[in-house]
């Protein structure tokens, strides 16, 4: 990791070093990313990858990547290798091996049982529906379930035969006992194990009785000899039960839950539940379709590493919860790429150019810089001929007031060429233009034109020597600023139809016909386009992802 990614000072570097400050805290400090394995990560989580990996290591310590498998019907290895692909390509190492709780499953089996033996939990019968009923509300405590007061060795047989698969799913769990007069719910005796007959990903069919993450989590961060415990702010209210369960077992350390807000962000969604709708309805391309929030979905967009660490950055860490602006994120993704990213010409609707007065025999090499600002970077070739293509987009037969392209009989400068100017509109016989026939001021090459002014600068490519290339524009998923908001219906309402355009026949400057994939072009005029190596193995041509348009309203005036 580069000095310039490490994240800025937030409250939880305040506090541990507040705490070796007074004596409170010493050693090495280790933290802990503990993802569960049912589905993609997406950008909140990169938050809490580089505030977790960030602390370890500002302060010289190490952190762990930890699998939550507690839930084997939910989870797969698919899940387990798209995440550390993705942990990996943010920039970042975990300490060891990868752990997983499932490791764990021996010590927690026993922690429960020494939990039974203290009188500290007892096996239940209650139905979900009547266990629910006892547990009270926030206005009214619980009652006691009445298997409550079971003898030890009586609750400690039971869940040996829970253990041993001689209940069927549901019939008994195994609850903490702890207060059901508690006003925090998450204290009124909850579930710590249930049955479940279900292949798991790691152990096999060794389990039929699996632990529940309260109890599986304080459990693995002192098995691992975290130190620090970072979670996001609806565990909060867990903090007590996270507590209470390293208080009452015998594990080697104690460590120390801290809350943040996660990250929330307009125009997206957030929920992996909601996510993995909208892949198992086929209303996108996968888990890693461009659109979609996920970190390999953003990797496939062209979105930068460090871009998402800047932008982590620039949200920062607090306790107050809130929605970010997804307009800061496309404004971190533009400054990474600005200074970086190679241009290239390419023309998304191509419209032909005849210049009539050059000659059709004849070609010339025009060098243009790959950077503008950056020479370092060096020159690429392009191809000036008498047949170009301009986009459609750039040419008003009767242009607005204030018109800054091409139109009849005005000129416009082609970027890093000649002036030209409108002479002829040709058409089709159902009347559409097909081509623009114009001349070519051959003294203005790099100098401005004599007794006339262009009217703006516009791209193009050569006719006869560029490359045909398919190109996906992207746009937000979804066009609601809240697209979950229970209040205004199913969030898969609010999908944007234009989320994706896609325009076969393109045409890119001859250099893109094998184009680099670790950095996307800034297509000049247009946006940052990214080169998708797995689309263009199948469609036979280079095939373009829009990462980010060019506007940055934010950046403008949005901070």
């Amino acid at each position: 990791m580069s000095a310039e990614s490490k994240k800025a000072h937030n409250f939880i570097q305040s506090l541990i070093e507040d705490a070796i400050a007074k004596g409170e805290h010493t050693g090495k400090v280790v933290t802990r990313f503990p993802p569960e394995p049912n589905g993609y990560l997406h950008i909140g989580h990169a938050k809490s990858i580089c505030l977790n990996f960030g602390i370890a290591e500002t302060f010289g310590g190490e952190c762990n990547l930890r699998f939550d498998d507690t839930n084997p019907e939910k989870e797969n290895q698919e899940y387990i290798d798209a995440i550390k692909q993705d942990v990996e390509w943010l920039g970042y190492e975990w300490a060891g091996d990868v752990h997983f709780a499932s490791d764990y499953f021996d010590a927690l089996y026993a922690f429960a049982e020494e939990l039974i033996e203290k009188g500290k939990a007892y096996v239940c019968e209650l139905s979900a529906d009547a266990m629910a009923e006892y547990r009270g509300s926030l206005r009214e405590p619980g009652r006691n379930s009445p298997f409550r007061d079971r003898p030890v060795e009586e609750n400690l047989q039971l869940f040996r035969d829970m253990r041993d698969g001689k209940y069927q799913n549901g019939k008994l769990v195994l609850r903490a006992k702890i207060d059901m007069a508690s006003p925090n719910i998450n204290l009124r005796d909850p579930i710590l194990y249930r049955i479940r007959y279900a292949d798991h990903h790691q152990t096999g069919n060794k389990w039929c009785i699996y632990p529940m993450y309260d109890f599986t989590h304080p459990i693995s961060d002192a098995m691992e000899g975290i130190t620090h415990s970072l979670c996001t702010l609806e565990f909060e209210d867990h903090r007590p039960l996270y507590d209470w369960v390293l208080d009452n077992i015998s594990v080697p350390c104690h460590p120390r839950q801290i809350e943040f807000a996660r990250l929330n962000l307009n125009y997206t969604i957030t929920s992996k539940r909601k996510l993995k709708r909208l892949v198992d309805e086929n209303f996108v391309d996968g888990w890693n379709d461009p659109r979609m929030p996920t970190i390999s979905g953003m990797r496939r967009r062209g979105v930068t590493p460090e871009s998402i660490r800047t932008f982590c950055d620039m949200v920062g860490v607090n306790k107050a919860g809130g929605t970010v602006d997804v307009g800061m994120l496309e404004h971190a993704i533009r400054e990474d790429l600005n200074t970086r990213a190679p241009r290239a010409m390419c023309v998304m609707r191509p419209l032909k150019v005849t210049l009539t007065n050059y000659p059709a025999d004849k070609t010339e090499t025009l060098v243009l810089p790959v950077h503008p600002q950056n020479p370092d970077m060096g020159e690429r070739e392009v191809t000036w001929s008498q047949t170009l293509f301009i986009d459609r987009e750039d040419f008003a037969e009767e242009p607005p007031r204030k018109w800054k392209r091409l139109a009849p009989d005005q000129a416009v400068r082609l970027r890093g060429g000649y002036v030209m100017t409108c002479r002829e509109i040709i058409r089709d016989d159902s009347g559409e233009i097909v081509e623009l026939r114009c001349e070519y001021d051959p003294g203005t090459l790099g100098v401005n034109p004599e007794g006339y002014k262009p009217n703006g600068v516009v791209h193009w490519v050569s006719a006869t020597d560029s490359v045909e290339v398919n190109v996906n524009l992207y746009d937000r998923l979804f066009n609601h600023e809240s697209p979950d908001s229970d209040k205004d219906g199913d969030f898969v309402d609010h999908l944007n139809p234009e989320s994706l355009v896609v325009l076969r026949g393109a045409r890119a400057e001859k250099g893109l016909v094998k184009p680099r994939t670790d950095l996307p072009y800034q297509f000049e005029r247009e946006g940052y386009f990214y080169c998708d190596p797995e689309l263009t193995a199948s469609a036979g041509r280079p095939v373009f992802n829009r990462t980010v348009t060019l506007r940055d309203s934010w950046g403008k005036g949005g901070k």
